[in-house]
């Protein structure tokens, strides 16, 4: 299919396109590496008025380490976090997750901040972050407000970013030799999750399994008082209502995030 018609600006500074986004609004949306917003497009799911494109800011991109945390501006690539030793040391998790975002093509054009403000439920790096317990900045007209990972991401596909905002960067702890497990279950390898479960530091979040990345709070708390992985898992799915579709139902859902969760925590890298 073909997108409805649009206005396309190519925004010169990260100022320019807080500028544009001021003057436009809700009509305008920002372009990163454009692999989850075009195919929405071409879908006439999103019909924005106007397109921003972010994509030749450098000044967006790049890791570096900023006391006990990483910092990475959200322009950078898949392929880019996937091969930093930074994050291949400091939060291996987050490295090993962008690893398993689509294909090549899609990691060396997609973005870390492109795949956090698109907020989709089963994507890979949103329930990283959630299991790191990360948290993104968020630059706008009033300044720059930091946003922890469990409060940013509200509903399918909507964060509380405001229209006059822009994802400027995602912070997560580094902490060198912790154990973290990851697991998705698949139809075909480069696909989204029909599950997925990340374990790192206490924390368990997991992948379509709701609206948003949700903490595994129960086998969270069953973990810390000295369950079993097997017997922290088995409460992987309390409290969460997955959605139904023709890969899997509800209870196939929760079946397998037991699952996954359990391999998680028995499964865990340093």
């Amino acid at each position: 299919m073909i997108p409805a018609p649009f206005e396309y600006v190519a925004a010169a500074s990260a100022a320019h396109a807080l500028d544009l986004l001021g003057e436009h609004g809700d009509d305008a949306k920002v372009l990163a590496g454009g692999h989850s917003l075009l195919p929405m497009m071409k879908l006439r799911l999103a019909a924005p008025e106007v397109l921003i494109d972010i994509g030749r800011l450098t000044e967006l991109s790049g890791i570096t380490s900023d006391g006990d945390e990483l910092v990475i501006g959200a322009m950078t690539r898949h392929a880019e976090l996937a091969a930093s030793a930074l994050v291949r040391r400091g939060a291996p998790l987050l490295a090993h997750a962008a690893a398993q975002v689509g294909d090549p093509q899609i990691r060396h054009r997609g973005t870390i901040g492109g795949s956090l403000a698109h907020a989709d439920p089963a994507a890979d790096l949103p329930m990283a972050l959630v299991a790191l317990g990360g948290s993104v900045e968020l630059r706008g007209p009033a300044g720059v407000r930091t946003v922890g990972a469990d409060e940013f991401f509200t509903g399918y596909f909507e964060t509380v970013l405001e229209p006059d905002e822009l994802l400027a960067a995602v912070r997560v702890p580094s902490r060198p030799g912790q154990p973290w497990g990851y697991q998705k279950f698949t139809r075909r390898a480069n696909d989204w999750a029909i599950v997925g479960a990340a374990a790192a530091g206490g924390r368990i979040a997991l992948a379509n399994m709701g609206p948003v990345p949700v903490r595994a709070l129960a086998a969270e708390q069953a973990a810390a008082g000295g369950a079993s992985p097997a017997e922290a898992a088995e409460l992987a799915a309390e409290g969460t209502s997955p959605g139904e579709d023709i890969h899997a139902d509800r209870a196939f859902r929760q079946h397998l995030a037991r699952v996954l969760t359990r391999r998680a925590l028995e499964h865990q890298r340093h």
